[in-house]
Protein backbone atom coordinates (compact mmCIF):
# COMPACT_ATOMS: atom_id res chain seq x y z
CA UNK A 1 0.00 0.00 0.00
CA UNK A 2 1.41 3.32 -1.38
CA UNK A 3 0.00 6.46 0.78
CA UNK A 4 1.59 9.73 -0.31
CA UNK A 5 1.07 13.37 1.09
CA UNK A 6 1.06 16.09 -1.35
CA UNK A 7 -0.42 19.77 -1.75
CA UNK A 8 -2.69 20.96 -3.82
CA UNK A 9 -4.03 24.08 -4.35
CA UNK A 10 -7.84 25.31 -4.78
CA UNK A 11 -6.68 26.90 -8.18
CA UNK A 12 -5.68 23.34 -9.72
CA UNK A 13 -8.28 21.23 -7.52
CA UNK A 14 -11.25 23.79 -9.48
CA UNK A 15 -9.43 23.92 -12.68
CA UNK A 16 -12.06 22.00 -15.33
CA UNK A 17 -14.45 21.44 -12.10
CA UNK A 18 -17.75 20.27 -13.83
CA UNK A 19 -20.87 19.28 -11.60
CA UNK A 20 -23.53 17.19 -13.83
CA UNK A 21 -25.82 16.48 -11.72
CA UNK A 22 -26.73 12.90 -11.10
CA UNK A 23 -23.97 12.69 -13.53
CA UNK A 24 -21.46 12.95 -11.31
CA UNK A 25 -19.12 15.95 -10.39
CA UNK A 26 -15.05 16.18 -11.13
CA UNK A 27 -12.47 18.25 -10.95
CA UNK A 28 -8.46 18.77 -10.66
CA UNK A 29 -8.15 19.45 -14.86
CA UNK A 30 -11.23 16.52 -15.18
CA UNK A 31 -8.47 13.94 -13.31
CA UNK A 32 -10.49 13.95 -9.96
CA UNK A 33 -13.81 12.11 -9.65
CA UNK A 34 -15.30 14.57 -6.51
CA UNK A 35 -18.74 12.39 -7.01
CA UNK A 36 -19.34 9.76 -8.75
CA UNK A 37 -22.50 8.94 -11.17
CA UNK A 38 -25.55 8.39 -8.47
CA UNK A 39 -23.24 8.60 -5.14
CA UNK A 40 -24.29 10.34 -2.03
CA UNK A 41 -25.66 13.62 -3.06
CA UNK A 42 -24.38 17.06 -0.95
CA UNK A 43 -25.30 16.91 2.40
CA UNK A 44 -23.39 19.88 4.01
CA UNK A 45 -25.69 22.64 5.61
CA UNK A 46 -24.88 26.10 4.79
CA UNK A 47 -22.98 26.57 8.03
CA UNK A 48 -20.91 23.52 7.68
CA UNK A 49 -20.47 25.23 4.13
CA UNK A 50 -19.54 28.58 5.49
CA UNK A 51 -16.91 26.67 7.94
CA UNK A 52 -15.27 25.70 4.99
CA UNK A 53 -14.85 29.06 3.42
CA UNK A 54 -14.20 30.75 6.21
CA UNK A 55 -11.47 28.47 7.16
CA UNK A 56 -9.75 28.90 3.96
CA UNK A 57 -9.77 32.85 4.01
CA UNK A 58 -8.30 32.32 7.63
CA UNK A 59 -5.59 30.44 6.66
CA UNK A 60 -6.43 27.80 8.94
CA UNK A 61 -5.90 24.18 7.52
CA UNK A 62 -8.41 21.84 6.88
CA UNK A 63 -8.31 18.17 7.39
CA UNK A 64 -6.30 16.14 5.47
CA UNK A 65 -8.14 14.70 2.38
CA UNK A 66 -8.02 11.16 0.74
CA UNK A 67 -7.93 9.94 -2.75
CA UNK A 68 -7.78 6.43 -4.22
CA UNK A 69 -5.63 6.39 -7.45
CA UNK A 70 -6.85 4.75 -10.13
CA UNK A 71 -5.89 2.00 -12.65
CA UNK A 72 -5.77 4.33 -15.17
CA UNK A 73 -4.08 7.17 -13.45
CA UNK A 74 -7.30 9.86 -12.42
CA UNK A 75 -8.11 9.82 -9.11
CA UNK A 76 -11.42 9.55 -6.59
CA UNK A 77 -12.32 11.11 -3.58
CA UNK A 78 -12.44 8.89 -1.00
CA UNK A 79 -12.73 11.63 2.16
CA UNK A 80 -13.07 15.00 1.70
CA UNK A 81 -16.10 15.13 -1.15
CA UNK A 82 -18.03 17.78 0.94
CA UNK A 83 -15.14 20.41 1.50
CA UNK A 84 -13.76 19.66 -2.03
CA UNK A 85 -17.83 20.89 -3.50
CA UNK A 86 -17.76 23.83 -0.78
CA UNK A 87 -14.81 25.15 -1.94
CA UNK A 88 -15.64 24.90 -5.79
CA UNK A 89 -18.83 26.22 -5.54
CA UNK A 90 -17.82 28.99 -3.88
CA UNK A 91 -15.24 29.88 -6.02
CA UNK A 92 -17.49 29.39 -9.39
CA UNK A 93 -19.81 31.45 -7.82
CA UNK A 94 -22.96 29.27 -6.42
CA UNK A 95 -23.37 30.79 -2.92
CA UNK A 96 -21.84 34.44 -0.94
CA UNK A 97 -19.96 33.95 2.33
CA UNK A 98 -20.73 37.15 4.53
CA UNK A 99 -22.75 38.30 1.76
CA UNK A 100 -19.96 38.34 -0.55
CA UNK A 101 -19.30 36.37 -3.69
CA UNK A 102 -16.41 35.38 -4.17
CA UNK A 103 -16.43 37.19 -7.90
CA UNK A 104 -17.03 40.18 -5.64
CA UNK A 105 -13.78 39.81 -3.60
CA UNK A 106 -10.49 41.92 -4.25
CA UNK A 107 -7.86 40.31 -6.42
CA UNK A 108 -5.86 39.99 -3.66
CA UNK A 109 -7.98 37.85 -1.61
CA UNK A 110 -9.12 35.93 -4.56
CA UNK A 111 -5.48 35.33 -4.96
CA UNK A 112 -5.28 34.27 -1.47
CA UNK A 113 -8.14 31.62 -1.55
CA UNK A 114 -7.13 30.33 -5.00
CA UNK A 115 -3.36 30.07 -3.57
CA UNK A 116 -4.54 28.50 -0.79
CA UNK A 117 -2.81 24.51 -0.02
CA UNK A 118 -4.90 21.51 0.55
CA UNK A 119 -3.16 18.10 2.27
CA UNK A 120 -3.97 15.03 0.44
CA UNK A 121 -3.33 11.47 0.77
CA UNK A 122 -2.39 9.59 -2.42
CA UNK A 123 -3.52 6.18 -1.75
CA UNK A 124 -2.59 3.15 -4.21
CA UNK A 125 -2.55 -0.50 -3.70
CA UNK A 126 -4.41 -3.76 -3.83
CA UNK A 127 -8.13 -3.90 -3.62
CA UNK A 128 -7.76 -5.55 0.00
CA UNK A 129 -5.20 -3.04 0.97
CA UNK A 130 -7.23 0.02 -0.21
CA UNK A 131 -10.15 -1.55 1.73
CA UNK A 132 -8.59 -2.22 5.39
CA UNK A 133 -6.80 1.33 5.08
CA UNK A 134 -10.15 3.15 4.14
CA UNK A 135 -11.72 1.26 7.26
CA UNK A 136 -8.82 1.98 9.62
CA UNK A 137 -8.14 6.10 8.93
CA UNK A 138 -9.69 7.82 11.26
CA UNK A 139 -12.24 9.81 8.60
CA UNK A 140 -13.16 13.59 9.36
CA UNK A 141 -15.97 15.37 8.75
CA UNK A 142 -19.30 13.40 7.13
CA UNK A 143 -18.05 10.23 7.96
CA UNK A 144 -18.15 7.51 5.11
CA UNK A 145 -19.68 4.01 5.67
CA UNK A 146 -18.33 0.54 4.34
CA UNK A 147 -20.35 0.52 1.17
CA UNK A 148 -19.17 3.90 0.18
CA UNK A 149 -15.66 2.41 1.06
CA UNK A 150 -16.03 -0.64 -1.22
CA UNK A 151 -17.05 1.62 -4.28
CA UNK A 152 -14.10 3.55 -4.33
CA UNK A 153 -12.03 0.75 -4.44
CA UNK A 154 -14.01 -1.45 -6.62
CA UNK A 155 -15.11 1.96 -9.07
CA UNK A 156 -15.68 1.10 -12.75
CA UNK A 157 -18.73 1.09 -14.92
CA UNK A 158 -20.32 -2.07 -13.17
CA UNK A 159 -20.78 0.60 -9.97
CA UNK A 160 -21.63 3.58 -11.51
CA UNK A 161 -24.51 1.49 -13.43
CA UNK A 162 -25.49 -0.03 -9.88
CA UNK A 163 -25.66 3.27 -8.04
CA UNK A 164 -28.20 4.43 -11.23
CA UNK A 165 -30.69 1.96 -9.56
CA UNK A 166 -29.66 1.85 -5.74
CA UNK A 167 -27.67 5.01 -4.70
CA UNK A 168 -29.99 7.97 -4.91
CA UNK A 169 -32.91 9.60 -3.21
CA UNK A 170 -36.05 8.78 -4.77
CA UNK A 171 -33.96 5.57 -7.02
CA UNK A 172 -35.77 3.12 -8.67
CA UNK A 173 -34.65 0.49 -5.36
CA UNK A 174 -36.43 2.95 -2.83
CA UNK A 175 -39.34 2.67 -5.06
CA UNK A 176 -39.92 -0.67 -5.29
CA UNK A 177 -38.18 -1.56 -1.71
CA UNK A 178 -38.68 1.21 0.56
CA UNK A 179 -41.15 -0.83 3.09
CA UNK A 180 -38.46 -4.15 3.40
CA UNK A 181 -35.13 -2.55 3.47
CA UNK A 182 -33.53 -0.72 5.87
CA UNK A 183 -31.10 2.73 5.95
CA UNK A 184 -30.99 5.55 3.05
CA UNK A 185 -29.94 4.93 -0.49
CA UNK A 186 -27.87 7.98 -0.29
CA UNK A 187 -25.75 6.19 1.90
CA UNK A 188 -25.42 3.44 -0.13
CA UNK A 189 -27.72 1.10 2.54
CA UNK A 190 -29.64 -0.50 -0.85
CA UNK A 191 -26.57 -1.27 -2.55
CA UNK A 192 -24.97 -3.03 0.19
CA UNK A 193 -28.24 -5.11 0.89
CA UNK A 194 -28.71 -5.98 -3.01
CA UNK A 195 -25.39 -7.25 -2.82
CA UNK A 196 -25.01 -9.10 0.10
CA UNK A 197 -28.43 -10.64 -0.84
CA UNK A 198 -27.05 -11.83 -4.48
CA UNK A 199 -23.71 -12.76 -3.28
CA UNK A 200 -25.02 -14.76 0.26
CA UNK A 201 -22.71 -12.31 2.12
CA UNK A 202 -19.32 -12.77 0.09
CA UNK A 203 -19.64 -8.49 -1.17
CA UNK A 204 -16.51 -7.93 -2.05
CA UNK A 205 -15.76 -10.88 -4.01
CA UNK A 206 -18.94 -10.36 -6.07
CA UNK A 207 -18.00 -6.75 -6.88
CA UNK A 208 -14.73 -7.79 -7.36
CA UNK A 209 -15.71 -10.30 -10.47
CA UNK A 210 -17.78 -7.98 -12.02
CA UNK A 211 -16.19 -4.73 -12.10
CA UNK A 212 -15.51 -4.23 -15.36
CA UNK A 213 -18.33 -5.28 -16.71
CA UNK A 214 -20.67 -2.01 -18.51
CA UNK A 215 -23.99 -3.04 -16.68
CA UNK A 216 -25.31 -4.17 -13.09
CA UNK A 217 -28.71 -5.37 -14.73
CA UNK A 218 -28.21 -8.46 -13.13
CA UNK A 219 -27.95 -6.99 -9.82
CA UNK A 220 -31.00 -5.10 -10.40
CA UNK A 221 -33.45 -7.77 -11.98
CA UNK A 222 -32.24 -9.93 -8.85
CA UNK A 223 -33.10 -7.39 -6.13
CA UNK A 224 -36.91 -7.00 -8.22
CA UNK A 225 -37.38 -11.12 -8.06
CA UNK A 226 -36.83 -10.96 -4.15
CA UNK A 227 -39.04 -7.54 -3.60
CA UNK A 228 -41.68 -9.17 -6.12
CA UNK A 229 -41.77 -12.67 -3.99
CA UNK A 230 -41.92 -10.64 -0.51
CA UNK A 231 -45.15 -8.66 -1.80
CA UNK A 232 -46.62 -11.72 -3.27
CA UNK A 233 -45.96 -13.96 -0.34
CA UNK A 234 -46.57 -11.34 2.79
CA UNK A 235 -49.59 -9.63 1.34
CA UNK A 236 -49.20 -6.86 4.03
CA UNK A 237 -47.09 -4.04 4.51
CA UNK A 238 -45.50 -3.93 8.34
CA UNK A 239 -42.88 -1.66 9.85
CA UNK A 240 -41.38 -4.41 11.10
CA UNK A 241 -40.80 -6.32 7.61
CA UNK A 242 -37.60 -3.61 7.27
CA UNK A 243 -34.11 -5.28 8.02
CA UNK A 244 -35.30 -9.11 7.16
CA UNK A 245 -32.61 -10.99 5.27
CA UNK A 246 -35.32 -11.46 2.03
CA UNK A 247 -32.47 -12.21 -0.25
CA UNK A 248 -32.30 -15.50 1.81
CA UNK A 249 -35.99 -16.35 2.09
CA UNK A 250 -36.37 -15.92 -1.12
CA UNK A 251 -33.43 -17.88 -2.46
CA UNK A 252 -34.46 -20.82 0.01
CA UNK A 253 -38.30 -20.72 -0.88
CA UNK A 254 -38.94 -19.07 -4.29
CA UNK A 255 -39.83 -22.65 -5.44
CA UNK A 256 -41.81 -23.87 -2.57
CA UNK A 257 -45.28 -23.47 -2.58
CA UNK A 258 -46.91 -20.89 -0.34
CA UNK A 259 -50.36 -20.16 0.99
CA UNK A 260 -49.89 -16.28 1.55
CA UNK A 261 -53.62 -16.05 3.23
CA UNK A 262 -52.74 -19.15 6.16
CA UNK A 263 -49.13 -16.98 6.13
CA UNK A 264 -50.89 -13.85 7.04
CA UNK A 265 -52.81 -14.96 9.57
CA UNK A 266 -50.43 -16.88 11.71
CA UNK A 267 -48.33 -13.71 11.65
CA UNK A 268 -51.06 -11.47 12.68
CA UNK A 269 -51.49 -14.30 15.42
CA UNK A 270 -47.71 -14.13 16.35
CA UNK A 271 -47.75 -10.08 16.42
CA UNK A 272 -50.47 -10.66 19.27
CA UNK A 273 -48.27 -13.01 21.28
CA UNK A 274 -46.99 -11.22 24.24
CA UNK A 275 -44.19 -13.80 24.31
CA UNK A 276 -42.88 -13.13 20.76
CA UNK A 277 -40.06 -10.48 21.27
CA UNK A 278 -38.71 -10.10 17.77
CA UNK A 279 -41.67 -9.07 15.45
CA UNK A 280 -39.38 -8.75 12.74
CA UNK A 281 -37.95 -12.01 13.17
CA UNK A 282 -42.06 -14.00 12.66
CA UNK A 283 -41.25 -13.82 8.51
CA UNK A 284 -38.48 -15.85 8.59
CA UNK A 285 -40.20 -17.83 11.58
CA UNK A 286 -43.48 -18.57 9.67
CA UNK A 287 -41.19 -20.47 6.65
CA UNK A 288 -38.14 -22.08 9.00
CA UNK A 289 -39.97 -22.69 12.24
CA UNK A 290 -36.74 -21.94 14.07
CA UNK A 291 -37.92 -20.51 17.34
CA UNK A 292 -34.79 -18.45 17.52
CA UNK A 293 -35.84 -16.17 15.24
CA UNK A 294 -38.67 -15.05 17.36
CA UNK A 295 -36.56 -14.09 21.02
CA UNK A 296 -39.40 -15.82 23.12
CA UNK A 297 -39.51 -14.18 26.20
CA UNK A 298 -37.82 -15.76 28.94
CA UNK A 299 -38.55 -16.31 32.34
CA UNK A 300 -37.72 -14.07 34.65
CA UNK A 301 -35.29 -14.20 37.28
CA UNK A 302 -37.38 -13.64 40.07
CA UNK A 303 -40.32 -16.27 39.14
CA UNK A 304 -36.82 -18.43 37.90
CA UNK A 305 -35.99 -18.22 41.57
CA UNK A 306 -39.61 -18.88 43.22
CA UNK A 307 -39.93 -22.05 41.05
CA UNK A 308 -36.77 -23.30 42.33
CA UNK A 309 -37.75 -22.74 45.86
CA UNK A 310 -41.68 -24.51 45.37
CA UNK A 311 -39.33 -27.42 44.01
CA UNK A 312 -37.62 -27.83 47.04
CA UNK A 313 -34.80 -27.00 44.76
CA UNK A 314 -34.25 -30.18 43.04
CA UNK A 315 -34.93 -30.86 39.56
CA UNK A 316 -38.60 -31.13 37.93
CA UNK A 317 -37.73 -34.58 35.98
CA UNK A 318 -38.69 -37.15 38.21
CA UNK A 319 -36.90 -39.52 36.20
CA UNK A 320 -33.43 -37.29 36.64
CA UNK A 321 -30.29 -39.38 38.43
CA UNK A 322 -30.33 -36.51 40.40
CA UNK A 323 -33.72 -35.81 41.26
CA UNK A 324 -33.38 -36.65 44.98
CA UNK A 325 -30.39 -34.36 44.91
CA UNK A 326 -30.87 -30.63 45.98
CA UNK A 327 -28.99 -28.59 43.49
CA UNK A 328 -27.65 -25.31 43.38
CA UNK A 329 -29.33 -22.60 41.53
CA UNK A 330 -26.88 -21.95 39.21
CA UNK A 331 -27.17 -25.42 37.97
CA UNK A 332 -30.50 -24.88 36.85
CA UNK A 333 -32.40 -24.00 33.94
CA UNK A 334 -36.12 -22.68 33.45
CA UNK A 335 -38.35 -24.10 30.90
CA UNK A 336 -41.67 -24.31 29.38
CA UNK A 337 -43.66 -27.21 30.70
CA UNK A 338 -45.71 -27.27 27.91
CA UNK A 339 -44.07 -25.87 25.05
CA UNK A 340 -44.19 -22.24 23.60
CA UNK A 341 -44.97 -23.78 20.16
CA UNK A 342 -47.84 -25.83 21.38
CA UNK A 343 -49.59 -22.63 22.93
CA UNK A 344 -47.68 -22.66 26.71
CA UNK A 345 -46.65 -19.14 28.29
CA UNK A 346 -43.77 -17.64 30.07
CA UNK A 347 -46.01 -17.50 33.32
CA UNK A 348 -45.22 -19.14 36.35
CA UNK A 349 -47.42 -22.17 36.03
CA UNK A 350 -46.14 -23.13 32.73
CA UNK A 351 -42.14 -22.81 34.55
CA UNK A 352 -40.39 -25.94 35.63
CA UNK A 353 -37.15 -25.78 36.83
CA UNK A 354 -34.58 -28.52 35.22
CA UNK A 355 -30.78 -29.46 35.46
CA UNK A 356 -28.81 -28.94 32.70
CA UNK A 357 -28.63 -32.43 31.50
CA UNK A 358 -31.96 -32.79 31.77
CA UNK A 359 -33.04 -29.57 30.01
CA UNK A 360 -30.12 -30.74 26.79
CA UNK A 361 -32.05 -33.70 26.57
CA UNK A 362 -35.68 -31.98 26.67
CA UNK A 363 -34.39 -29.50 24.16
CA UNK A 364 -32.86 -32.35 21.78
CA UNK A 365 -35.97 -33.79 21.36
Amino acid sequence: MNIDLHKITVRELVDGYHDNGEGGVRGYSGKLDIRPPFQREFVYDNKQRDAVIDTVMKDFPLNVMYWAVRDDGTYEIIDGQQRTISVAQYVRGDFSFKKLSFGNLPDDKQTHILDYELFVYLCSGTDSEKLEWFETINIAGERLFKQELRNAVYAGPWVSDAKRYFSRSGCAAYQVGNPYLKGSPIRQDYLETAIRWISGGDIESYMDRHRSEPSAIALWNYFRSVIDWVRATFTEERLFMRGVDWGALYDAYKDKSLDPAKLEEEITGLILDDDVTNKRGIYPYVLTRDEKDLNIRAFSPAMKRKVYEKQDKRCANKECGRALVRIPFREMEADHITPWVEGGKTNEENCQMLCRDCNRRKSSK
